[in-house]
């Protein structure tokens, strides 16, 4: 069965329902969730995307998530994401979204943030391997060509709203 998403436009207003495979094929902007899992210590979720999956094979991600389907809030999408993926039902929080170019398509890219204090229990068809990374840690392995590049993107802005503004110097 064909997944279906609401086709946006540049201000992210719905447009039409169509098949999420055209959207990318056509090009034609889409809504996609993701959300940043952290553990009580701050650690961020990292994980490695299944080698025959269709998108990205073996490649890294800090973001779990998906399509934002018809009449779907992120939020929604967000969270019935996290428990299709790993398993656990609970809230997130939005911290920002943008028009993501994508390498595969453009799509607006709600980024999303939780807390996970349950064991997680990933899906195989979804995630092939996973650990918890400090920030620090996550800054040095995203540079690496192994990393979805729309989530190299993010990172960089999610760093850029998350980290404290650099004093001048002298102050």
């Amino acid at each position: 069965m064909a997944e279906l998403v609401e086709r946006v436009d540049e201000e992210d207003h719905v447009l039409a329902v169509v098949e999420r495979g055209e959207a990318i094929r056509q090009q034609w902007l889409h809504r996609v969730a993701t959300t940043v899992c952290r553990d009580p210590e701050g650690r961020i979720l990292v994980h490695r995307r299944p080698d025959d999956d269709s998108r990205f094979p073996g490649r890294y991600n800090w973001l779990l998530g998906g399509a934002v389907n018809v009449g779907e809030t992120y939020e929604a999408a967000a969270a019935r994401e996290l428990a299709e993926e790993i398993g656990v039902r609970t809230s997130t929080r939005l911290v920002f979204k943008y028009l993501c170019h994508g390498a595969i398509s453009p799509y607006w890219l709600g980024v999303h943030e939780a807390t996970i204090t349950q064991p997680i229990t990933p899906d195989a068809s979804e995630i092939a391997w996973h650990t918890w990374l400090t920030e620090a840690e996550l800054r040095d392995a995203i540079r690496s060509p192994t990393f979805v590049p729309d989530a190299q993107e993010a990172f960089t802005r999610y760093q850029a709203l998350t980290d404290p503004p650099a004093l001048p110097r002298g102050e």
